[in-house]
């Protein structure tokens, strides 16, 4: 067997992310961008490494000068009427991720569900779903496996470009210059 070079690695990993920036997927960028840019707060959780990117999210939003948070943190306020919680449950369920989804709409704040299993629980029960189709650990195993990249891999780089694509539109829409999206960024690094 001959092992293939880096290259080709890149090469099928590329056509690998295509699908997941198919038009159809860009296409709910608009209507997300719209409702995050009416939202008061903006709270971001994930687990694991879906988390990491729920959390560079928020990063990117913050920049933008969106009342943003990361679940979990202990600055991060209460959400409620006017809110908007973003959770990613690639698989479709996590059940840390039900319990807290719950919580906001019961206190009155949207709920918005990334995810690669539209038909899961924790989408299913979510305001607005966000469809990013990609290999998660739901499916990573045996025959299901499309992957070259392990386990959840795709879904969480495809969540990362998903979601700096979503942060250029909304910057347009909240007409915000990349200076000041620069001046919002810490010193304290």
């Amino acid at each position: 067997m001959v092992a293939e070079t880096p290259t080709d690695l890149a090469d099928r990993l590329l056509d690998e992310l295509r699908p997941g920036l198919a038009p159809e997927v860009l296409a709910q960028i608009e209507p997300l961008s719209d409702r995050l840019a009416r939202a008061q707060r903006i709270a971001c959780h994930g687990v694991g490494r879906e988390g990491l990117m729920m959390k560079a999210l928020a990063m990117r939003l913050f920049h933008l000068g969106c009342d943003a948070h990361v679940v979990g943190d202990m600055t991060t306020p209460p959400v409620g009427d006017g809110d908007v919680l973003i959770v990613s449950a690639g698989p479709g369920q996590f059940s840390t991720i039900a319990a807290l989804a719950g919580v906001a709409q019961e206190a009155g704040a949207e709920v918005i569900c990334l995810t690669a299993e539209p038909a899961g629980a924790v989408p299913r029960a979510a305001d607005h779903v966000v469809h990013v189709p990609a290999q998660t650990m739901a499916a990573d195993q045996g025959a299901a496996a499309t992957s070259i990249l392990p386990m959840g891999s795709l879904y969480e780089a495809l969540m990362f470009l998903f979601c700096e694509l979503l942060v250029l539109d909304l910057r347009d829409r909240l007409d915000v210059a990349p200076d000041a999206m620069r001046a919002n960024h810490t010193n304290l690094e």
